[in-house]
């Protein structure tokens, strides 16, 4: 399962627990999935292709309401390109600071992704096994 790391200087030094699927917020006229396939872009600079296997939507303990879409594909990590933000850095500083969106991905296998998953995105690895379990029986 490909994750991506959060940027920014919260996330810096936080491994496990803090990695997440490729993703973000979308109004209610665009699809969830193009939006996925949007996120996916901005954030890696790779795109995405083939048939995709939507995920149910799981609630993170912030309250956000994430759409999680399995699709297979290979993306090399170290091509990763995310777009930026920028934010007041230190805190008080009146110091403007540009931060990746992501500044990594990575490939991880199933009990390796569980470990560094958000816990609110867990679900989302339980669906895509048992999911995947299925196919090949």
């Amino acid at each position: 399962m490909l994750l991506v790391h959060p940027g920014g200087p919260f996330w810096a030094k936080k491994d496990d627990g803090a990695w997440s699927i490729p993703k973000g917020e979308f109004d209610d006229s665009e699809d969830p999935l193009a939006a996925a396939l949007r996120e996916f872009e901005e954030e890696t600079g790779g795109s995405v292709h083939g048939e995709s296997i939507a995920l149910d939507p799981v609630r993170q303990a912030s309250g956000k309401l994430v759409y999680g879409f399995a699709i297979e594909g290979d993306f090399d990590v170290s091509s990763l390109k995310s777009m930026t933000f920028v934010m007041e850095w230190p805190p008080r500083s009146g110091k403007q600071q540009t931060f990746p969106e992501v500044d990594r991905a990575c490939w991880f296998s199933p009990n390796d992704a569980r470990r560094k998953i958000l816990k609110g995105q867990s679900r989302l690895l339980d669906e895509l096994e048992q999911m995947l379990a299925r196919r090949s029986s």
